[in-house]
């Protein structure tokens, strides 16, 4: 019987997917599902192998078109089918990232996030 853990690390979901690539080979692996401070779901064509580490790399678009390169080093915890036909969903745990992973978590957290408007008429 399978157990499930109720997870405690709020999660951002990103409907517009960044890419993401293999820092080495610059062969892309899949997409950005969500993030979290310390971790990310990965969206992908073919199933990632749980277990070991990965070298990863962002390429988050900037202001004027320019592209913001983020190294991280992340283990495989999971790895299951998506609900779509033909993707996998894996999740991983930050090892190493730099301050820019975490500005970028904050953007979009802030740009997804609805705030209540005043009542200022």
């Amino acid at each position: 019987m399978t157990r499930y853990i109720e997870r405690r690390i709020e999660r951002h979901q990103l409907p517009y997917y960044l890419k993401v690539y293999n820092r080495y080979t610059d062969q892309q692996i899949g997409y950005l599902g969500n993030v979290s401070e310390d971790g990310l779901m990965l969206i992908s064509q073919l199933p990632l192998l749980v277990g070991p580490d990965f070298e990863l790399q962002l390429k988050a678009p900037l202001a004027g078109g320019e592209l913001q390169l983020i190294n991280l080093t992340a283990s495989c915890l999971w790895c299951q089918e998506d609900a779509t036909p033909g993707h996998y969903d894996s999740g991983f745990m930050l090892l190493q990232a730099p301050a820019e992973y975490q500005q970028l978590v904050g953007a979009l957290r802030e740009y997804f996030s609805f705030l209540p408007m005043s009542a200022s008429a």
